[in-house]
C-alpha cells in the first residue's frame, strides 16, 4: 500500500482554540479542587472574566 505524502507541516496551530482549550482545563481542575459546585464568581475569575465594563444590563439609557 502507497500513502502519498502530505505537502507542508502538520503542525495548525489555531491560538484561539489553543487558549479556549487552556481555560477548559484551568475549570476542571478548579471543579475537581471544590468540595460543592463553583459559584458564578468562582468561575469568572478561574476564566479571567473582568466586568470593567459594568454588568450587562437590558437598559441602554
Amino acid at each position: 500500500m502507497n500513502v502519498a505524502p502530505m505537502r507542508g507541516g502538520t503542525a495548525v496551530q489555531d491560538h484561539v482554540a489553543l487558549a479556549e482549550i487552556e481555560l477548559c482545563g484551568e475549570l476542571i481542575i478548579a471543579a475537581s479542587a471544590a468540595a460543592e459546585r463553583l459559584s458564578f464568581d468562582r468561575i469568572d475569575e478561574v476564566l479571567r472574566v473582568s466586568d470593567e465594563a459594568g454588568p450587562l444590563s437590558g437598559d441602554l439609557s
